[in-house]
């Protein structure tokens, strides 16, 4: 069975809505001041080594396929746009970044049934509604969060209202600027 694993940038109460500050939700872009060094960048590149597939919702989705696709000179890049890309979405009529299916109707089923399907993880990046929905069916299996030291005090949170998860710490690491690689794993 293929893994779900939710991956985020944080802050440290727990925000993890519009990290670089283009969705215009007056949060400017709160990771932009820290680096997260070159072990930042290996744990990200083996996130994405790891990865079968991507996992996205609507908004999010947007969001990447109006930049990566025309990223050219990035291996990382080279390696999103090849992997298969999976959009949760009931509007979404057309998907033209190379490699999208469109997961309309029932997207928990078919997300569940992608679970059972061979290969690498599935990972999702942002997509804080679909995250929600995901908890709510007990269809994450890890979380990797880059924790960012800065309180936001307002903003989308990781966890839904109401949903409770017990998490093992699998990995935890100090990164550049302060910030921390954290890994947890859903336990039943």
């Amino acid at each position: 069975m293929r893994k779900l694993v939710v991956t985020q940038y944080i802050s440290l109460d727990g925000v993890i809505e519009d990290p670089v500050g283009m969705e215009n939700s007056g949060l400017g872009d709160w990771t932009g001041p820290f680096s997260r060094g070159p072990e930042g960048e290996r744990l990200k590149q083996e996130e994405l080594d790891a990865a079968g597939s991507l996992l996205l919702g609507r908004r999010t989705y947007d969001a990447f396929a109006a930049v990566w696709p025309h990223v050219t000179d990035s291996p990382f890049a080279d390696q999103i746009n090849a992997l298969p890309k999976h959009v949760a979405s009931t509007t979404l009529t057309n998907a033209e970044w190379q490699g999208t299916a469109i997961l309309a109707g029932d997207a928990l089923a078919a997300i569940a049934a992608l679970k059972q399907a061979p290969g690498g993880d599935i990972l999702v990046y942002g997509s804080l509604k679909l995250v929600h929905g995901l908890q709510r069916a007990g269809l994450v299996d890890a979380y990797n969060l880059m924790v960012y030291p800065v309180v936001l005090g307002a903003g989308g949170r990781l966890f839904a209202e109401g949903v409770r998860s017990n998490l093992a710490l699998a990995a935890a690491t100090t990164l550049g600027g302060g910030i921390q690689w954290l890994r947890y794993e859903a336990r039943p």
